[in-house]
């Protein structure tokens, strides 16, 4: 599962040359959003409201102070391809069919029962 996280996935920064997502910023990336939650100012449901994007690149430039993190592209597109990959794995575990695929939380991998 660490794959989704260590993948080369790039974005674009605002002079054009490819930024790649590494561990260390997705985990500041989930504990900053996380954060957010937590403080209940931008909670709606289950989404984020309106201008949370520049909240979470404030709070990304303390943690990250080099990382020059801006909501475009780079934190709108991160978003986006943790929600598209995070829900794949949500219909996995969760869904009516799931073909026996399962959590384990020791290993803290998602397992199968039978060869997939």
């Amino acid at each position: 599962m660490s794959g989704f996280s260590q993948s080369s996935i790039s974005s674009q920064n605002s002079r054009g040359t490819k930024r790649k997502w590494v561990l260390e910023k997705d985990a500041a990336l989930a504990a900053c959003m996380v954060d957010l939650h937590n403080i209940g100012t931008f909670n709606v449901d289950t989404r984020f409201k309106a201008d949370y994007l520049n909240v979470l690149e404030i709070m990304l430039e303390k943690v990250l102070p080099n990382a020059m993190l801006k909501v475009k592209p780079n934190l709108e597109s991160r978003i986006r391809t943790v929600k598209r990959d995070w829900s794949i794995v949500y219909d996995m575990l969760s869904g009516k069919n799931n073909s026996d695929f399962g959590w384990d939380e020791h290993r803290q991998l998602v397992v199968a029962k039978h060869a997939v």
